[in-house]
């Protein structure tokens, strides 16, 4: 059903839903258009609404071909909406998800296009905050580039400094920072630790994309969004087999724990372009998802404390639109308390998850659970031998060593005197 978004604009039909709110096929003055009108929460809140409109020339200036234009901002009633440009084609989840993993020269030209937009935007001072796969647009309808990628569009610029204010995040009067919001698996350690954003966190937020890319899942992602924020900082990034060296040290250099030791984006651009005729031809990586760990991080407190008597809720990821449901952490925003220096430091530095072999069963299959119940089979059998094993020996002890135990005259055929 057709809708009004202000005066110039009509939105028909919903394209999908991100971390704000919904994307609707629009038309306008000027011919069709993506329309992403916001979270009701979010345009009921006059001061920030007031904030946006300030940034306004600032998304309107981002003009590059590897960034998805900005036409307006159109701000009627309860409704708060972005005018953006048309891209035909779909998200680079969605390819994920259908592919799960590309071959490296592919993922690299796709990489590089979102370099060069998040290069433009640094430069005119805009931080993406917000840079994961629901955000990388693919052209369908532009020219074929490297491995047959299509050209990579990077989206939704401002919206998470939209939804990350301190006084919506809960933050004293003072400003300082109490709570995190954003998309767990992409959080740069500053982040996590409560220090603003600065270029380097889109640097070590793409190069989490590259290596889902080319492994098929994130480095450090995995249960409770807390485990994930502490392996942020806690954890380093495991080798990817059959990766070249060249490669693979491009994205550790840009998964740094220092931002200071993170290349820029226009740096990072030229870098992965110039790997790209190495690549040529070579396959997806043949790697399985690692197993998953166990829920027993610590977690930290999501919501107020419940009042005396009721259960305490907690939650991993708030849905991406009002009254819809959670898809996964990955594409959904969390907000969370910073953690303190002594939940980040509860654990010894180590490695991240390793990668599970490929054919191996994975973690709450069908197959991990019926190999898992053999094992059980196996060793109860093997206890019940042994236990009945320690009762013969403990009742010929019993009767006295030159005493034979009784014979069992079912099992020897004899008949008992």
């Amino acid at each position: 059903m057709a809708r009004k978004i202000g005066s110039r604009y009509t939105a028909h039909q919903i394209l999908g839903r991100g971390s704000a709110g919904t994307v609707w096929l629009g038309e306008g003055p000027d011919g069709p258009v993506a329309v992403k009108l916001l979270r009701e929460d979010l345009a009921s809140d006059q001061e920030l609404v007031g904030r946006f409109v300030q940034e306004r020339s600032a998304l309107l200036g981002l003009d590059h071909p590897h960034v998805v234009g900005v036409r307006d901002l159109v701000v009627d009633g309860n409704d708060l909406a972005l005018v953006m440009d048309l891209v035909r084609g779909t998200d680079l989840r969605t390819r994920l998800d259908r592919e799960r993993r590309l071959a490296p020269e592919a993922a690299v030209a796709i990489v590089a296009d979102v370099a060069d937009a998040l290069a433009a935007a640094h430069a005119a001072g805009v931080v993406h905050r917000d840079v994961k796969p629901e955000n990388v647009l693919l052209d369908m309808q532009g020219p074929l580039g490297p491995g047959g990628s299509h050209p990579a569009l990077l989206t939704d610029f401002g919206v998470a400094k939209l939804i990350d204010t301190p006084n919506r995040s809960g933050a004293p009067a003072s400003g300082a920072r109490t709570r995190i919001i954003g998309t767990p698996d992409y959080l740069a350690p500053e982040i996590v630790e409560g220090l603003p954003p600065r270029a380097a966190v889109d640097i070590y937020a793409l190069a989490t994309v590259l290596y889902e890319l080319l492994a098929g899942f994130t480095p450090f992602g995995g249960g409770h969004p807390g485990a994930v924020l502490r392996r942020h900082v806690t954890e380093t990034v495991v080798p990817l087999p059959g990766i070249p060296d060249e490669l693979w040290q491009l994205v550790v250099q840009c998964l740094a724990k220092a931002p200071a030791s993170r290349l820029r984006a226009s740096e990072l651009s030229a870098r992965l372009r110039d790997l790209l005729p190495m690549l040529a031809g070579m396959p997806p990586l043949d790697v399985d998802e690692p197993d998953d760990l166990d829920a027993d991080e610590p977690e930290y407190e999501e919501t107020p404390a419940a009042a005396p008597g009721e259960p305490v809720r907690r939650r991993g990821a708030v849905p991406l639109v009002r009254g819809s449901a959670t898809d996964s952490n990955r594409d959904t925003h969390t907000s969370m308390r910073v953690p303190g220096p002594d939940e980040l430091a509860g654990g010894a530095l180590g490695t991240a998850r390793v990668p599970r072999p490929t054919g191996a069963p994975r973690p709450g299959s069908a197959r991990h659970r019926a190999e898992a119940v053999r094992k059980r089979r196996l060793v109860l059998g093997t206890a019940a031998v042994a236990l009945a094993a320690a009762v013969g020996v403990g009742g010929w002890l019993a009767s006295g060593p030159d005493e034979a135990p009784p014979q069992d005259s079912k099992r020897t055929g004899q008949v008992a005197p």
